[in-house]
């Protein structure tokens, strides 16, 4: 999705290298995603929300005070042609000092999404905004839907750089300040990454209440190009094919007398019976079900857990990306775990040692290429390393197909926070 954001741009005048605001841990995957000349990373050492992620690209560009315009990556659109007039039609209105927002015209009463409220035309297709509007309930939606004049409030925005920062200085003091400590008097001219502490301290706010809900310089642009953010499951079950019942099935997934519904599946079976529109998700660490006009509630449900110190409602638990490759929990224990790493061809992990724990590595497929203390080693499919607590170590693919290890960890502290790195090709010391 944000390979096709950007790749929704092409063909429009004057556009600038793309600017993408991520956070630091995320960083890695950007890279994998875009080619690096294709872009300039902007990293959050924490999020802070949209304005001041939007006031550190501000920032970045200030002395040549380009039009911004602000996407988030997580749109689908299915016209990009309306999308990109109302882009045109919006730079020439940013270039007059208004701040632009583009309003999705509604299709249906949606309760999940904002409203913007049009007042006085300015022309060209352009209004005046009268007001936000927050998440309405099912009967103000409908009302909001008839009258023609609400749309729903994208999340998309233009403006200059330097006249989001003047409106940031007016409403928003704090916010700016934290920013420009963040950045730094020098910006470099490529990668910018944002000082921790400054950054930290900063408010945390969306650009919609630090100002363009305040500005009396917003205006809206209509827009009808088959947008959607993809913000529940509900969406995507708008948004994907359907059999001839009317439901969406990705995966192992076998549906009988069901209909309307969207069963996702990572890898187990779903079996459903019966099952009118209903969301079924199953991943390797969790299993969702809930009706599909209550998928918007998964963020309470999120809520919930994380009130109650799910681990679950922060990271997926068994799986994640590294910049290297992935590694997956394929059991767990009290003083054990025994995980499968993936290292990508040409790829290598950082030069690091544990405090708690000693690692046993037994190579099942490809090659690898292992520093230990002040031996290198290569071992084969088959071939075993034992990694002793405090010793320096690195393990490597020097080969042309994906290295596959099973790593067995023993000690009395197994979290990956029990990593002190001494070099790493991704920055991460």
């Amino acid at each position: 999705m944000l390979r096709a954001t950007i790749d929704r741009l092409k063909n429009v005048p004057g556009l600038g290298t793309p600017i993408v605001v991520s956070s630091a841990e995320h960083a890695h995957l950007v890279r994998l995603d875009l080619k690096p000349d294709d872009v300039r990373l902007i990293l959050e050492p924490v999020g802070r929300n949209t304005a001041p992620a939007v006031a550190a690209a501000a920032l970045a560009v200030e002395q040549d005070d380009p039009i911004l315009l602000v996407l988030p990556a997580d749109h689908m659109m299915t016209e990009i042609a309306p999308f990109k007039t109302a882009v045109i039609a919006g730079a020439n209105l940013a270039d007059s000092g208004r701040l632009v927002t583009f309003g999705v015209v509604p299709t249906y009463a949606e309760t999940g999404y904002g409203y913007i409220r049009a007042g006085e035309s300015l022309g060209e297709g352009a209004f005046h905004v009268d007001a936000f509007v927050e998440k309405p309930d099912a009967a103000t939606a409908e009302r909001y839907v008839e009258s023609g004049t609400h749309s729903w409030n994208s999340g998309m925005f233009m403006f200059t750089a330097r006249r989001y920062l003047e409106e940031l200085a007016t409403y928003e003091p704090e916010i700016l300040a934290a920013a420009q400590r963040a950045i730094g008097p020098d910006v470099p001219p490529g990668d910018v990454r944002l000082d921790q502490e400054a950054f930290a301290a900063c408010p945390s706010d969306s650009i919609d209440f630090a100002v363009m809900e305040r500005t009396d310089a917003a205006v809206v642009i209509p827009l009808d190009a088959g947008w959607s953010d993809v913000g529940s499951w509900s969406a995507l079950w708008e948004l994907l094919a359907h059999d001839a019942r009317g439901n969406v099935s990705h995966g192992n997934v076998t549906m009988i007398e069901s209909s309307g519904s969207i069963a996702w599946s990572e890898g187990r079976l779903i079996a459903a019976i019966g099952a009118d529109d209903l969301v079924i998700v199953e991943t390797d660490d969790a299993v969702l079900v809930a009706p599909r006009s209550r998928s918007q509630q998964v963020k309470v449900l999120v809520d919930t857990l994380r009130d109650s110190h799910a681990p679950e409602a922060e990271r997926n638990t068994l799986k994640e990306v590294r910049p290297w490759g992935s590694f997956e929990i394929l059991a767990a224990g009290e003083r054990y775990q025994v995980k499968r790493l993936i290292v990508n061809p040409g790829a290598k992990l950082s030069l690091q040692s544990h405090r708690h724990r000693a690692e046993e590595w037994t190579v099942v497929n490809g090659t690898a290429r292992v520093t230990l203390d002040d031996d290198n080693l290569t071992v084969p499919e088959g071939g075993t390393v034992s990694v002793a607590v405090g010793a320096r170590h690195r393990l490597e693919n020097p080969g042309h197909i994906p290295l596959v290890v099973i790593e067995v960890q023993l000690g009395s502290y197994l979290g990956e926070d029990d990593i002190e790195r001494y070099d790493d090709e991704y920055g991460r010391i």
